[in-house]
């Protein structure tokens, strides 16, 4: 967390929990009137202590913290441009370049314009900026990330990458920062102004944000998280009927889904796993040794309730395929007599390279595989998956407002090799990094 009282800015931040790092303590001492915050989930940059955000540094403009939801597809362009004018970069995460941008003579030269510097930025980032005597939020002109507006009883402005953020605070929202807007906060006034292109003809919002991302209370793009993830599943019963004696979630993000699969297909919902709550997400680790570990402590069959039984597993997404075979087995040993895994999305087969942690696309489980080997890989009796067309039949957006390129292949800025080549990089990098607990 960066703070400032209008002279100086101060930072908090470390590595684990928001609870261990905020303790209360720590709280009581925060004092200045303006914030930004942030927890990091690293796609960019390895998950250590120098990459924690919001980053804080100081140039000539004074102060500036940044705290940054998505990724720069032209990061690794920019970085280099800035080592041969020799700039030093403290840290390995795209971000460190926006701020080297706020820092440049160009940027100061042209009375400090944000629409010209971001400009030059390509990719994915919703934004927050501190500065001594503002807060500014910045949203990419495809919208690939949410990011909202709300104000608390006092009229204080609150951005959150989330509404369920807000009602936590008991802020009202107001509305989202729309794409390619600038929102600028100060004690007496909001303004916003607009950058890109003049007419946008096409959006790109993650559909993965209402698939696994977002919270179920949440509304992002215009819609209900778990009122789309509810549809899912009802169009998965629809598409990919099962013979079963009990539709199980594998908890906890598949819950909605399946939820709208039994109420559809009229097949009981039952609870075939216990979960440990005090466990993280298993995706969003950085190996897969530490995921299969997560997947083991966080997951339990309950035996007595799927011996002998046909178990129709609803799974929100099927990623790199590791940890649900585990899961898969874990109920097999357990007695199941068969399991039929229906997927509320459909298969995943191309890299992200906008915010998403899965930027190789030879681990994923359905990269160049068909259907029915990805089956006999997962050891179920049956698999099937939403469809593209029943998934964006459940969100209200027009289809070209999404990006899909997960799925399809068809990314919404030009994907280059040397993108692609530094997103396979990165990802043998953070698999040799220890994180600290």
């Amino acid at each position: 967390m960066c703070t400032t009282d209008g002279e100086r800015i101060l930072r908090q931040a470390g590595l684990g929990l928001v609870t261990q790092v905020f303790d209360a303590a720590t709280l009581r001492s925060i004092r200045n009137p303006t914030a930004i915050g942030h927890v990091r989930y690293s796609t960019a940059g390895l998950s250590c202590e120098v990459n924690t955000q919001p980053l804080l540094f100081d140039c000539a403009e004074g102060p500036i913290a940044i705290a940054h939801n998505g990724n720069l597809t032209n990061a690794a362009e920019l970085r280099l441009r800035f080592e041969d004018e020799g700039h030093i970069f403290q840290t390995n995460s795209d971000t460190e370049v926006i701020v080297h941008l706020l820092a440049s003579p160009e940027f100061r030269d042209n009375g400090g314009s944000l629409p010209k510097l971001l400009g030059r930025l390509e990719g994915a980032y919703s934004l927050l900026l501190l500065f001594r005597d503002r807060m500014v939020a910045v949203r990419d002109p495809l919208g690939f990330r949410p990011l909202s507006l709300g104000r608390l009883t006092g009229g204080a402005t609150v951005v959150a990458s989330e509404t369920c953020a807000l009602d936590i605070v008991d802020a009202t929202y107001e509305r989202d920062v729309e794409p390619g807007e600038i929102v600028t906060v100060t004690a007496d006034r909001i303004t916003s102004e607009r950058f890109g292109p003049s007419k946008r003809t096409r959006g790109a919002a993650c559909i993965f944000e209402q698939i696994y991302f977002a919270d179920p209370s949440s509304n992002v793009f215009g819609d209900n998280v778990h009122l789309v993830r509810a549809a899912m599943g009802a169009r998965l019963a629809a598409e990919a009927p099962a013979d079963g004696d009990m539709v199980a979630p594998v908890p906890n993000c598949a819950r909605c889904a399946a939820l709208g699969y039994s109420h559809a297909s009229g097949t009981p919902l039952g609870r075939a796993f216990t979960t440990n709550h005090y466990v993280g997400r298993s995706f969003i680790l950085p190996s897969q040794d530490r995921r299969n570990l997560v997947v083991k402590m966080k997951l339990n069959v309950i035996k007595e309730a799927v011996r002998g039984k046909r178990v129709v597993v609803v799974e929100d997404s099927v990623v790199r395929g590791t940890t649900t075979h585990g899961k898969m087995s874990a109920l097999r040993k357990a007695g199941a007599k068969e399991i039929h895994l229906r997927v509320a999305s459909p298969p995943i087969r191309h890299a992200c390279y906008f915010g998403i942690d899965f930027p190789d696309p030879s681990k994923l489980a359905a990269t160049d595989r068909q259907v029915e080997h990805i089956r006999r890989f997962l050891e179920v009796d049956s698999l099937q998956y939403l469809s593209w067309d029943g998934m964006l039949d459940c969100v209200s957006m027009n289809r070209d407002q999404y990006c899909t390129a997960c799925f399809t292949g068809e990314y919404p800025v030009k994907v280059t090799a040397p993108m692609a080549n530094h997103a396979q990089q990165h990802e043998r990098l953070r698999a040799k990094v220890i994180d600290v607990p």
